[in-house]
């Protein structure tokens, strides 16, 4: 069952529980580090979080997903507690970076599988581009840049605010662009949303928008799946962007998360978490 906080002080217990269970790890970056964390054992997996996020946007992913694999789950450069890479506008800079430390945690030739959550898919496909030995397969989770629209949202800002200001700013974040039920914003989610989004040093949008995923997919051969919100308010209609991806790999597949919306795997984590226990128990596919 997906963990729920009930207070704030049950937030604080989950995440410093999954820290305290995590094996963390730095790779060398030209700006600083790259930090790594892994969890579980058995065939690695490799979790790309979203913009404004960290690890801790699989919070609810990884106890499931250890249980059986293990978990490898960076900050993305520019994000949490990583250094900016070399080229902050440039999105191959993130992919390479994340090649390069990966390959020293698993291996030059890992060839595993790499999920990645929105921003994370753009970052997934680049690493796929610089290391294509060490992707097999990539799975796309609510993924923007492949040339729909987004949709519209209303953003709240946090500079300058503090107590009970900045945490319905937080609260009003997430239900607009993250999360479809209000009532599904809890204190978990209020907890990583506040830690991870004063640590953001990328503008990720000009990175990914509009199209920019697109691009980088057409150039890179490994079998491609998608897992989506339902009710994604940012990339709605997940049948159109099946169609879109079928122009690259006329195989891929398509997974709806009932109700959730753009945070699928954490709105909808249980269903989220069979979805992907299915995908990654199957062979991956050949792509030509």
């Amino acid at each position: 069952m997906a963990l729920i906080a009930g207070s704030p002080r049950e937030a604080e217990d989950i995440l410093a529980r999954l820290e305290a269970q995590a094996v963390r790890r730095e790779t060398a970056s030209p700006n600083g580090a790259v930090a790594w964390r892994a969890w579980g054992s058995g065939p690695p997996v490799l979790l790309l979080h979203g913009s404004h996020g960290s690890w801790s946007h699989w919070a609810r992913n990884i106890e499931a997903l250890a249980t059986w694999r293990t978990v490898l789950a960076p900050d993305l450069p520019g994000f949490g507690e990583s250094a900016v890479p070399p080229r902050p506008d440039d999105a191959a800079s993130f992919g390479e970076e994340l090649a390069r430390g990966l390959a020293e945690i698993a291996g030059p030739r890992a060839n595993l599988d790499v999920v990645g959550f929105s921003t994370g898919a753009l970052m997934g496909a680049h690493l796929t581009a610089a290391g294509p030995a060490l992707v097999r397969r990539l799975i796309l989770v609510d993924a923007g840049g492949l040339g729909s629209e987004v949709g519209t949202y209303q953003s709240f800002g946090i500079r300058g605010l503090t107590g009970e200001a900045l945490r319905e700013a937080h609260r009003g974040n997430l239900a607009s662009m993250m999360i479809h039920d209000p009532a599904q914003v809890d204190e978990l989610a209020l907890l990583i949303q506040a830690r991870n989004a004063p640590l953001t040093r990328i503008y990720a949008r000009p990175l990914v928008l509009p199209d920019r995923l697109l691009e980088v997919l057409s150039r890179i051969l490994v079998p491609l799946d998608l897992i989506w919100g339902e009710h994604d308010a940012l990339h709605a209609d997940p049948a159109r962007h099946l169609e879109i991806l079928r122009t690259i790999d006329p195989d891929c597949t398509l997974h709806v998360i009932p109700g959730a919306g753009h945070w699928a795997m954490y709105e909808g984590a249980d269903a989220f978490n069979m979805v992907l226990r299915e995908l990654l128990l199957s062979p991956p596919r050949t792509r030509g």
